[in-house]
């Protein structure tokens, strides 16, 4: 089995699969570089999110 990474949120930084819970945590992910930038795949995930008409139910903000 190949091994997974994880992406600590209490301590920012890169775990192997015996980390921290899950709760404080993101992954898993196939390699270390894509944990080392959990962060920023969040980040554009959200921006996405929150233009796409299909999931966004609010009115337009003015």
């Amino acid at each position: 089995m190949a091994e997974k990474f994880f992406f600590c949120l209490k301590h920012h930084a890169v775990e192997g699969k015996d980390g921290c819970k899950a709760a404080d945590r993101l992954g898993p992910y196939a390699t270390r570089a894509e944990a080392e930038h959990a962060l920023e795949h969040v980040e554009e995930r959200n921006e996405a999110w929150e233009h796409d008409p299909n999931w966004n139910d609010e009115e337009p903000r003015e």
